[in-house]
């Protein structure tokens, strides 16, 4: 669907809005370069935005919030210092969790203490490699502590 110059300058700022709400600030213009196409849903609602091509980010219809692609969370990995967003998991997991794996609290080895339960985060291994990128299902304190359980519901793989 093609979208009038105004109308794309509007789409563009609410996703820089939306990127910054959510994930920090700054997110939204690394995350949105002005290069950024914009999918649009039967009712003209922002839906994927690609760069290139490659899609960067979906919005949920349900709570008007990003789930990212692979390339959304290198962007936003090579952006933020270490620990922002981040969970990661040790060794012997990393090979799982590249492949679109869940992520167990018993392989979580650091994490952003500033993570809530449901937040989308990055998985990453101990030299900060991109693993994968998900939805976060417990606290840090609680990935940190339990034993057994899913940390992270893992949307994508690097090799997925």
């Amino acid at each position: 669907m093609n979208i009038n110059k105004d109308n794309l300058k509007k789409q563009h700022k609410k996703a820089r809005v939306i990127a910054d709400y959510q994930f920090g600030a700054g997110a939204g213009a690394v995350l949105f370069p002005p290069t950024v196409e914009f999918i649009l849903s039967k009712t003209n609602r922002i839906s994927q935005i690609t760069d290139g091509g490659e899609r960067i980010a979906t919005l949920r219809s349900l709570d008007g919030l990003l789930t990212l692609s692979i390339e959304g969370a290198e962007r936003l990995r090579s952006f933020f210092e270490y620990p922002k967003m981040r969970v990661v998991m040790n060794k012997e997991s990393s090979e799982f969790i590249r492949k679109g794996g869940t992520a167990f609290c018993k392989h979580v080895i650091d994490v952003d203490p500033e993570i809530m339960a449901y937040n989308e985060v990055i998985l990453v291994s101990a030299d900060d490699i991109l693993l994968a990128t998900g939805k976060a299902m417990l606290s840090p304190a609680e990935m940190a502590l339990f034993e057994h359980g899913v940390a992270v519901k893992v949307r994508y793989g690097v090799e997925k």
